[in-house]
């Protein structure tokens, strides 16, 4: 097979850059190994730290190039300085060519970035996909990855309209499908990438047949088919805190593959140790379910001690369990909620499944939750009693929990008439108790290969493979060792698999 520009991968940076090829005329195929396009995106919020541009100026927020590179600099330090510029540089026009197509469509909705620092918006940065009607997709809708709950019990799509990364995704194929210029390939593994006289010019896949096929690319390739949180091998060699099992990426994905077969040919690497991490509430099956935003509880360690405020942004939250030793904690929370952890989770799963199986436990006091867990008595007591008086005093001198506008943008004040001192603050008092095994989990790792600012992979002497360019999870994060917002993995995936395209095309300037 013989195209322009060959996309590896179907998740939105994967599809934004086979789009930009398509629209500008270039012949695209795009290659997933699955039986469905989306990726980790289609389980996702779909946010996209895309600043300054049309669709905040549309809503009336007030922001500026200036004032996010300034955020991002603060964050993540001098670490890509270059890759930093051209991220924020793009992001304008890259949305800008995304809606001039009918199909795509973003809002700004409110969410805060994650650290406070110069330049930071405590209402945020990030846009969305508009939700998408099931009848405006059509003929599409098999070819979409459910969201994890429906797409992990092997079940279609169960809502109506597509939200967040099914939104994206079903808008993307729309546009892509709408150029006539692409090709879209289900259930094909590419193995190894093609070399010739130093120039990376296609891959050698399997189709879904099982047959051997060659796949060649005049312009070049560009891989975006994740990282390799799902290989637990990898993940050993790596040092990769959690387990396979708990990352939130689709099964049968994301098992690093491509960073191999670019190793292969000469490409070096970075970040290989690091991820995206988040909480996650353990699941009675052994995977795990998204955490953020708790309202409620105190999270343990095995001593039966707090060590973490657990209203922290999720990767902030996870990396203080990594540094703590604490891979597993336990979430112990009341009844003050019904029974239902006080957090949002996403997959759920109904409590007494999570009773039934252990991964949650209750006891009529707090000892007896702790006897459970295997923490001592008068320790998590004594834990429960001092955050209890925190609550009623509304200060957390030992986690600052409730000082922060990200604290409380999941705890509302509530209906009493003089609300509670600090609505992130609200006492563990209500028996029945719970405690809930709480896990590190990631949205994929973050290291990979290297890239320039065209997204150009690039050898350890630092010279491009030509031909061979990395977006999303496939190459090194700019973001070093931070998660700065919400949206910076889609955002960063869809801004430099659109440069991997302009520089294809010679087109940037």
């Amino acid at each position: 097979m013989e195209c322009d520009v060959l996309v590896v991968g179907s998740g939105g940076g994967a599809l934004t850059g086979a789009y930009a090829a398509a629209s500008a005329g270039l012949r695209t195929i795009v290659v997933e190994k699955t039986g469905v396009f989306g990726g980790t995106t289609a389980y996702s919020g779909a946010g996209l730290w895309l600043p300054d541009t049309q669709v905040q100026r549309r809503a009336g927020v007030e922001d500026s190039a200036e004032d996010a590179r300034t955020y991002l600099r603060a964050v993540v330090g001098d670490y890509e300085v270059e890759r930093q510029e051209a991220y924020i540089a793009t992001a304008g026009e890259l949305v800008a060519l995304l809606e001039s197509d009918p199909n795509i469509e973003f809002e700004w909705r409110s969410f805060p970035d994650y650290y406070p620092v110069p330049g930071r918006r405590e209402s945020g940065r990030a846009i969305y996909p508009v939700d998408l009607p099931d009848a405006d997709v059509g003929e599409l809708r098999d070819l979409i990855r459910p969201d994890a709950g429906p797409d992990r019990a092997g079940e279609a799509h169960r809502e109506d309209p597509y939200v967040g990364g099914r939104a994206l995704v079903g808008r993307l194929l729309m546009a892509l499908r709408g150029t006539g210029n692409a090709e879209l390939l289900t259930e094909t593994t590419a193995r190894a990438l093609t070399v010739e006289d130093g120039r990376v010019v296609g891959v050698e896949a399997v189709d879904a047949g099982g047959r051997s096929i060659t796949i060649r690319a005049a312009r070049g390739v560009l891989l975006a088919a994740g990282g390799m949180e799902a290989d637990a091998l990898l993940r050993t060699e790596h040092r990769i805190p959690g387990r396979a099992a708990w990352s939130m990426g689709p099964r049968g994905a994301n098992t690093g593959d491509l960073v191999q077969a670019a190793i292969a040919v000469g490409a070096d690497t970075a970040l290989l140790e690091e991820a995206w991490w988040c909480t996650g509430v353990e699941l009675p099956d052994g995977a795990a379910a998204f955490m953020v935003g708790v309202r409620r509880g105190v999270m343990v360690d095995d001593r039966g001690e707090r060590f973490v405020n657990e209203c922290l942004p999720y990767d902030r939250c996870a990396r203080a369990m990594i540094e703590h030793g604490a891979e597993v904690a336990h979430l112990v929370f009341d009844s003050s909620e019904g029974g239902i952890l006080p957090a949002v989770v996403m997959p759920e799963v109904a409590a007494a499944e999570h009773l039934a199986a252990g991964t949650w436990v209750t006891a009529a006091t707090i000892e007896g939750v702790a006897e459970q867990i295997g923490v001592p008595g008068d320790a998590l007591r004594a834990t429960v009693e001092e955050f209890n008086r925190s609550a009623a005093n509304g200060v957390d001198e030992a986690f600052h929990r409730g000082e922060d506008a990200f604290d409380l943008f999941f705890c509302p004040p509530g209906d009493e008439p003089d609300g509670p001192a600090n609505p992130a603050l609200r006492p563990v008092a209500q028996p029945p108790f719970y405690a809930a095994r709480i896990v590190v989990s990631d949205l994929g790792t973050k290291g990979g290969v290297r890239t320039d600012v065209d997204a150009r992979v690039l050898r350890a002497d630092g010279s491009p493979i030509e031909g061979l360019y990395a977006a999303g999870n496939t190459s090194a994060s700019l973001t070093g060792h931070a998660y700065p917002s919400p949206g910076l993995p889609l955002g960063t995936a869809t801004v430099f698999s659109y440069r991997a395209i302009q520089h294809m095309t010679k087109e940037l300037v």
